[in-house]
């Protein structure tokens, strides 16, 4: 299946990560990213913060910026809603957009907004900052909302209000990012009903550009530090039976730096790593680092495929620019683009040894 619609090329988005706030009204059981807001490490990152990223970003070539934030934490805590109207705005929605906005107007990048549940005011508000978005949808399991469960006490959480937000980028037509997170406590059936959602959603509007499948990884710091993880084989049958569920036309993705053996993925139906920086860690996986890039294409080549970089939005909704795009971002897009829609720019190409 992922041959006949993807052929040989696996991609990956070049791309630097930038956490705007670690502060979260919710408290999932597997989180190591978000921190309360009276620890010392609790931020929201500044436009000067924000820019310097971004430059170091397109310095190492890369051409997607990626804003992953903490859900709606003006909501729930005073420090965080006394930091933003430090900033000058309301929401964390309102700044995100102005920070998709300074990114656009000083570099050469690309945004992409991981914002988690969105209404339909906040994505008409940022669609026209952002090439794409994304939210995992995680899991479509409702019991996973109990005391003692991974989603216990977090409203962003609850089914419906992810795949309302799923629904609402369809209608809107945004290039759309979502995914199952594995090994939670989900039981297989549940990851099939998740698999199923995406797909009834995606048939609706045609807008889920890729789903990703991430496996759960313990840390010291989480509540769920002595929760087991999910074994390889986990992965591999979800993937392939994400493979067969979905749309051909759907980019299936699983992140490199969760597993030493992730080359295995591609027989499971893989097209694609995901986001990979040459200049920031995984601020979700922190312990987890990214495979060096040109490694990856070799160890790519092995298994008898290529590794090619592409845009945060995919050839096929770039080609429909009219439809997904905000102008001035499709512009941007397609100057950075080649024929086929993947990145001009293959950075690999001009680092030594990348072609043996």
């Amino acid at each position: 299946m992922r041959k006949t619609h993807w052929g040989d090329v696996i991609t990956y988005s070049r791309k630097v990560f930038v956490p705007l706030t670690n502060m979260c009204r919710d408290t999932c059981g597997y989180c190591t990213f978000v921190k309360h807001p009276d620890s010392p490490l609790a931020n929201i990152m500044t436009p000067d913060e924000v820019l310097k990223a971004a430059r170091r970003g397109e310095e190492k070539g890369c051409k997607e910026l990626l804003f992953s934030l903490g859900e709606k934490p003006e909501r729930r805590y005073e420090k965080a809603k006394k930091g933003l109207q430090a900033l000058g705005y309301e929401t964390m929605s309102d700044y995100l957009a102005a920070m998709c906005r300074l990114v656009i107007e000083e570099t050469d990048l690309l945004p992409h907004v991981n914002a988690g549940t969105l209404t339909e005011d906040e994505i008409q508000l940022l669609r026209p900052v952002s090439a794409s978005m994304g939210m995992m949808l995680e899991t479509v399991s409702r019991r996973l909302m109990r005391e003692g469960e991974a989603h216990h006490a977090c409203p962003d959480k609850v089914p419906l209000q992810r795949l309302r937000t799923i629904e609402r980028a369809g209608a809107l037509g945004v290039p759309f990012t979502t995914g199952l997170l594995i090994g939670i406590g989900e039981t297989w059936a549940e990851r099939v009903e998740s698999l199923a959602a995406i797909e009834a959603a995606h048939r609706r509007h045609g807008h889920i550009q890729e789903v990703i499948v991430q496996n759960f990884q313990r840390k010291p710091d989480i509540a769920m530090a002595d929760h087991p993880e999910p074994p390889l084989e986990d992965m591999l049958k979800t993937l392939a039976v994400a493979r067969l569920m979905l749309s051909p036309e759907i980019s299936l993705q699983a992140p490199p730096n969760l597993s030493e053996r992730h080359i295995e993925y591609l027989a499971a139906g893989i097209n694609d790593w995901g986001g990979i920086s040459p200049v920031t860690i995984d601020f979700i996986n922190p312990q987890h680092e990214w495979p060096e890039i040109v490694q990856l294409a070799r160890s790519t080549a092995q298994a008898g495929c290529r590794l090619q970089e592409r845009l945060t939005v995919y050839p096929a909704y770039l080609a429909q620019a009219g439809h997904y795009l905000d102008p001035q971002i499709a512009r941007r897009a397609n100057s950075m683009a080649r024929p086929d829609g993947l990145a001009r720019r293959q950075v690999e190409d001009l680092l030594p040894g990348a072609a043996e």
